[in-house]
């Protein structure tokens, strides 16, 4: 049997904490942060946890993660 390859897409964006948690990046810090408060932009700084729901489709993306 072959090796099963990691979704490269999801390498880079996902990291796996040492308990097995599944981080990611938040989403609406790219552009058009003129509109947005400096409030909003600052608590999107940083990593979230993934929802319980994606979990598995994150997990089978990176099956050695």
């Amino acid at each position: 049997m072959p090796k099963m390859k990691t979704k490269s897409g999801a390498k880079k964006r996902f990291k796996v904490s040492a308990s097995g948690r599944i981080k990611r990046g938040q989403a609406f810090k790219r552009h058009i942060l003129t509109k947005k408060t400096t409030k909003r932009i600052r608590q999107l700084r940083g990593m979230t946890e993934v929802h319980a729901s994606d979990k598995a489709m994150v997990r089978s993306m990176m099956p050695y993660a």
